[in-house]
């Protein structure tokens, strides 16, 4: 069964479906100038990016604002997900998967580490249960649970290296894919993972606000961190209302720059 929606072909590119904090900007509630904002960077979902690998498309991470970002960015088929960690705003989209089975006719590969799998088997039990083949198809996320460790990887045909990363109390991961790095939900980089991180063409790295956070790098760490690895293009991202696009951009160092929701950057 082909898709139904057309896909919009990104071999060779990473798309951000979402550069937001785990409540979005504008924020409820809110009537900061950047809430209220009509500039459309301004305006950003829950993280999350598609990339355009050499056999199909890889999802990193389901954020809650999933279908919608597919449909923005008219992406008709997900041929597999590689997750961060399991914090609601990156995984609890995932129910949004139950199409891609009947157009890929198999299983969606599911790559993640252990901690992972068991808040996806306890979020998603329904999936899992003894008697869930016997539903109506559709009914359910149709998953095969690849399990990662920090050992470099193959999938959809190229070589991905996780990067292990502290958020808080949590232990998460980032992933370089050639000399791009993504490195989102992070306050430390832990010291053996600075080496995976050198020689970056372009290296996304959380920076929530102004201001310290117990499990973010503020910008002023994030820029550090940055100038440390040197990497040719810095983008930003997990970004709250406090950084307004346009003024932010205008006071980062030369080579840096917030991302924002639909930005295109080509893999390297």
């Amino acid at each position: 069964m082909p898709p139904i929606y057309p896909s919009r072909d990104i071999r060779g590119e990473l798309v951000f479906l979402g550069t937001g904090t785990s409540v979005g900007v504008p924020m409820i509630g809110c009537g900061c100038a950047t809430c209220q904002s009509t500039n459309p960077r301004n305006q950003r979902l829950r993280c999350g990016l598609a990339i355009g690998l050499p056999e199909g498309n890889l999802l990193v991470d389901t954020p809650t604002d999933l279908r919608s970002q597919l449909l923005r960015e008219r992406l008709g088929i997900i041929h597999a997900v590689l997750f961060t960690h399991e914090h609601a705003d990156h995984l609890f989209g995932l129910d949004d998967l139950r199409l891609f089975p009947f157009y890929l006719g198999h299983k969606l590969p599911i790559y993640c580490e252990e901690r992972v799998e068991r808040r996806i088997r306890h979020s998603f039990d329904y999936a899992f249960e003894q008697d869930a083949n016997s539903l109506h198809p559709g009914a359910i996320p149709q998953l095969e649970l690849m399990r990662i460790t920090s050992a470099p990887f193959e999938v959809l045909g190229a070589a991905v290296t996780p990067i292990r990363l502290h958020h808080g109390r949590f232990d998460v991961f980032g992933f370089r894919f050639g000399n791009v790095a993504y490195c989102t939900d992070t306050n430390g980089i832990p010291e053996p993972s600075w080496p995976l991180l050198e020689g970056l063409d372009v290296l996304i790295l959380d920076a929530l606000r102004p201001r310290p956070h117990a499990t973010h790098f503020s910008l002023p760490q994030a820029i550090e961190a940055a100038q440390r690895l040197r990497p040719r293009r810095t983008l930003f991202t997990h970004l709250s209302h406090e950084l307004e696009h346009e003024a932010t951009c205008a006071a980062l160092p030369p080579g840096m720059e917030l991302a924002y929701d639909g930005l295109r950057v080509p893999l390297t």
